[in-house]
């Protein structure tokens, strides 16, 4: 759950577990620097109580020594391996591999020795969920359930914009703290009758995303910031190899594909002839294209960002872009990775739907703000 408390309340714990622990190694797991270090070192939190150099492999926390261990992958569970400790503090548990938590809690070898871990809501299939939290038996395992409501810093008006950030499976998990599985459609908020548009207003800012595909479909997408600060799909360029039987190469790709950023087209409201703000390619693509920018290729972050831009009524996408219109229904949750307790969508029929989360995930920070205007862009019309 977000801003509810937990990571402060967790480290409190921690220190305090610090100053009693049993003389053996310590260890701090996972986004260590701004989740754990930055609190810790904060001086009208905790006081003068960590020394800590970015990137160090150490810290000194209340005169111990801390060994800091990032767990990116599988693979990271090595680096555990002849460690002895008596304490450990992981944030974000769930993002752990399986086998990194296995070998960290045969770490904890010490008499007494403890483990603190902090997370958000995932899979009710995830490992965590099933092997850990639904067997809570005390006094060997606890568990507590924070809400963002258990925190009483934020204000109402911060509370109120950090909920219109969460639609659907995120607010479940991150606002009302529920472990719920993804299944169904991605975009269960989509409404052709609220979201599909046949004019358009005129546009101030637009930005091209673009899924590159040589076998696979090609397809590109012109975003765009109305004078009435909502968010446009205005066109769509798409090219599949295979349907018609021919492949492109990189300079047929922009040859053809440049009207779409260029020409005028005859739309009521639209000028495309201004130029693109910024043109948004795949990350592996980006190398191969210079004066492009990266999409931001986080797939559940910009399955996110889509969804509240689609939830809050900020995004609407024109009735021309047919390919992103036929993709948008049928993009649904893959049912066998949730029954792993994983996240992902089933990779079918994507192209466009992956092009609109590359330009509008790497986008968000010139519209987020909007979500929480006065400009109506929530109500339905």
């Amino acid at each position: 759950m977000v801003r509810s408390g937990k990571t402060i309340a967790s480290l409190l714990a921690f220190l305090l577990a610090v100053a009693e622990a049993p003389p053996s190694g310590l260890i701090v797991v996972q986004t260590i620097e701004r989740n754990v270090f930055e609190p810790l070192a904060d001086p009208a939190l905790f006081g003068p109580v960590v020394r800590h150099t970015r990137g160090a492999a150490t810290a000194t926390v209340l005169g111990r020594t801390v060994h800091l261990i990032g767990a990116a992958d599988a693979r990271a569970e090595g680096r555990l391996r002849g460690l002895t400790a008596s304490l450990a503090y992981v944030d974000e548990a769930t993002l752990l591999p399986e086998a990194f938590w296995t070998q960290l809690l045969a770490r904890l070898s010490v008499p007494g020795a403890r483990l603190f871990a902090s997370t958000n809501p995932d899979s009710p299939r995830h490992w965590l969920k099933v092997g850990y939290l639904d067997r809570v038996a005390p006094p060997d395992l606890h568990a507590w359930h924070f809400q963002l409501t258990d925190n009483p810093s934020p204000s109402t008006a911060y509370v109120s914009a950090l909920t219109a950030e969460y639609v659907g499976l995120w607010r479940r998990r991150m606002i009302d703290g529920a472990w719920v599985v993804a299944e169904g459609p991605v975009y269960d908020m989509f409404d052709e009758a609220r979201h599909v548009v046949d004019e358009l207003p005129s546009m101030r800012r637009r930005w091209l995303g673009v899924d590159y595909g040589t076998t696979n479909p090609f397809s590109a997408l012109l975003l765009a910031l109305g004078d009435d600060d909502r968010l446009y799909v205005i066109a769509e360029w798409r090219h599949d190899s295979r349907a018609q039987r021919r492949q492109m190469t990189d300079a047929q790709y922009s040859a053809d594909r440049a009207p779409l950023a260029r020409r005028p087209r005859r739309r009521p409201g639209v000028d495309v002839r201004r130029p693109v703000g910024r043109l948004v390619l795949r990350p592996v693509v980006e190398r191969r294209h210079p004066g492009t920018a990266p999409a931001r290729n986080d797939v559940l972050d910009g399955i996110r960002s889509v969804s509240t831009a689609l939830d809050s009524g900020l995004l609407r996408i024109h009735r021309s872009c047919t390919g992103l219109l036929d993709e948008l229904p049928g993009y649904e949750w893959d049912p066998a990775a949730s029954d792993r307790g994983e996240d992902k969508p089933l990779k079918r029929d994507d192209h466009s739907v992956d092009a609109l989360r590359y330009v509008v995930h790497s986008t968000a920070h010139e519209w987020r703000h909007m979500l929480t205007t006065s400009t109506g862009a929530g109500e339905p019309g």
